[in-house]
């Protein structure tokens, strides 16, 4: 094959690649830092305060035997927190997500059947936050104003179509991944948050890991030693409420 031919079977090649992941979610947005999301107020990871607030949030849910365990350990320490629910599982266990309402706590969308959203074209992600917050609404007569998107994967596209959809995205704070998905030990997912707790914190925990009960135990140790600590545990609704924004933040109006 000559340089000429190889050269425009290279362009073409390019073009058809370019073409295919335009409209998809997987175009990648790393080259804008934290930063920029943060200070614009697109995304939230932690919430800068000086009060002794943090929140504990739980992925994947609802689920019949594990949910129902957190909510017992949390309302024992006076703790409210965010749930991040999979659409799919409300249709299942609608009693749950109403049953953590009724005790004070938060619900957020985590997606329809929680895939990977690198894999997707953008219509496919709106059609995710769609059909779970309509199982939300049928489930309990509400629909959440936050969004986790599913692994914290998230681009230029998938924050436009959250802010379009009225929903605030939440990732975590990065040093409170208790990783308890991949069942690493109690004392493991113990360790992680106290020895790392601040004000403002966002934990990420799940309340269904497949044959697992870390997680309960561990917050049998953790809501304890924090509270000692002079700590309170309030939903991601309610941590915003105190945030404290620096001087350099900009404010955009959605």
């Amino acid at each position: 094959m000559t340089k000429r031919k190889l050269g425009a079977v290279l362009a073409v090649v390019l073009t058809a690649t370019l073409l295919s992941t335009s409209a998809t979610a997987s175009t990648p947005s790393w080259a804008k830092a934290r930063s920029y999301y943060e200070e614009r107020g697109d995304i939230v990871w932690e919430v800068p305060t000086s009060e002794k607030y943090i929140a504990f949030t739980f992925d994947d849910g609802p689920d019949p035997n594990k949910t129902p365990e957190i909510l017992k350990v949390l309302e024992q320490y006076q703790a409210k927190a965010t749930f991040f629910v999979v659409g799919e599982r409300v249709e299942r266990f609608p009693e749950i997500v109403r049953m953590e309402l009724a005790k004070g706590h938060e619900l957020g969308n985590h997606s329809y059947q929680h895939p990977a959203f690198n894999r997707l074209a953008l219509s496919s992600v709106s059609k995710q936050l769609d059909l779970t917050q309509e199982a939300i609404f049928e489930a309990t007569g509400t629909k959440p104003v936050l969004f986790r998107p599913p692994g914290g994967y998230y681009n230029e596209g998938i924050v436009e179509l959250s802010k379009s959809s009225s929903l605030q995205m939440i990732l975590w704070s990065w040093h409170q991944d208790t990783k308890d998905w991949a069942a690493p030990g109690v004392s493991a997912i113990v360790s992680k948050v106290l020895d790392n707790a601040r004000n403002g914190d966002i934990i990420l925990m799940h309340d269904y890991v497949y044959n697992s009960t870390q997680t309960v135990e561990a917050l049998k140790e953790i809501l304890p030693e924090l509270k000692n600590r002079g700590y309170s545990f309030v939903t991601v609704s309610e941590l915003l409420t105190h945030k404290v924004t620096p001087d350099h933040h900009i404010k955009v109006n959605h």
